[in-house]
């Protein structure tokens, strides 16, 4: 099933094909790094490289998106990030702990100053009672800097949680380099 990510068809008379609100999101993402000079990577786990999608679906992606890493087990998490095991065996895959290795994993073996980072249960299966189906964990860092880190909630089948996970990662990396100035 292939995503509707950059367009989707106008409401207006014009014909014209309008950019979707995700594909918006990607070029301010872009525009925010470039403007300031740095490249982001991402550390994706439940999006499946989802949000490296997003953002290289923009031309000239390659001026602020350095690289993607798609973790989806406990040992790609190690091997390709550095995560802990004692962190993995500890907290599990889905936890902030978990995502802020992420992140530093993603800026200490790319050559990004940003990166993010997201792990979380997907559904329709996987859920427990501490961590439901919709559960996703978020991590932005920035080199030098410390991580931040939040949980959230999403409803909806296994696309709408992903979906939302994407928007999520992309409007932190905003925040992150608004902060940041």
């Amino acid at each position: 099933m292939r995503r509707k990510i950059k367009r989707r068809k106008a409401k207006g008379k014009t014909g014209r094909r309008s950019p979707s609100p995700l594909y918006q999101l990607a070029e301010k993402v872009g525009a925010a790094l470039k403007k300031r000079g740095l490249m982001m990577a991402t550390a994706e786990s439940c999006t499946g490289g989802w949000i490296s999608e997003a953002v290289t679906m923009v031309p000239g992606s390659s001026e602020w998106f350095e690289r993607g890493f798609v973790t989806y087990t406990y040992i790609s998490k190690r091997e390709m990030l550095g995560v802990e095991e004692s962190t993995l065996e500890k907290h599990g895959a889905v936890a902030e702990e978990i995502v802020r290795e992420m992140a530093a994993g993603a800026l200490a073996r790319s050559h990004a100053q940003v990166a993010v980072a997201v792990s979380g249960v997907a559904g329709p299966s996987g859920g427990t009672p501490e961590k439901p189906v919709g559960t996703v964990c978020f991590a932005w860092a920035r080199m030098g800097g410390v991580a931040r880190s939040e949980t959230k909630r999403y409803s909806g089948d296994r696309e709408a949680v992903r979906r939302q996970s994407v928007e999520r990662a992309l409007e932190g990396v905003l925040a992150l380099l608004a902060a940041k100035g």
